[in-house]
């Protein structure tokens, strides 16, 4: 069998008013790369990344979603069926804090009620131009139920913790039953048994091809 070996598949969005960041968060994740010439995100971009929890990789495919609002029907549509909502906003811009209750409405009315969501403040190495101060969003955050954190697309910060936080946070639930994953909408799928390590699983195969052809 080739190809890319993963226990689980996870979708996530990132969502949020324009010019927050997004495509840069994504950007820096994926590829370790940053851009300071804004284009705005035409519909919706995707990469790709696994990561490794206890031995269990999970692959994510992560979906940057338009934040103009003549987009938004388009990018409704892919708010369903997702494991994580991460919505941004810009530290150094009020409106777009402002604006996160009603990503948050949009996300909950086109999405599972088991959606993992994650309030990401970016933008933190603007620390001169700071108007929303960390403690606001972290209350508003723990008020909504949701996971926190606050990043730097530009230099890095956090970038690789948010996304670490957010699998151990589905981790954990997967192991406690959280999730049906059969049904899809949780945005979940187990594409191999999570008791197959990588260590065995070409040894696994191999023995299931022998069975198959003998």
């Amino acid at each position: 069998m080739s190809g890319i070996v993963y226990n689980y598949l996870l979708k996530f969005i990132i969502i949020g008013d324009p010019s927050v960041g997004k495509s840069n968060i994504l950007l820096k994740y994926v590829h370790n790369k940053f851009t300071n010439e804004y284009q705005s995100t035409i519909g919706v971009e995707f990469a790709a990344k696994n990561i490794n929890i206890d031995g269990k990789i999970f692959r994510i495919q992560i979906w940057d979603t338009a934040g103009q609002e003549n987009f938004r029907s388009l990018t409704r549509s892919y708010f369903k069926n997702s494991a994580c909502a991460i919505i941004t906003y810009d530290i150094t811009n009020k409106e777009s804090f402002d604006n996160v209750e009603e990503w948050i409405n949009e996300i909950k009315n086109q999405s599972s009620k088991d959606i993992l969501l994650v309030l990401v403040g970016n933008k933190n190495d603007l620390e001169n131009e700071r108007i929303v101060n960390f403690d606001e969003g972290k209350k508003f955050a723990d008020d909504n139920n949701m996971l926190f954190i606050e990043t730097s697309a530009l230099n890095g910060t956090g970038i690789d913790q948010l996304f670490n936080m957010c699998c151990n946070d589905i981790y954990q639930k997967i192991k406690n039953n959280y999730y049906n994953l059969d049904d899809e909408s949780c945005g979940i799928k187990k594409e191999i048994d999570e008791n197959i390590t990588l260590n065995n699983y070409n040894e696994e195969i191999k023995k299931k091809k022998k069975k198959f052809f003998n």
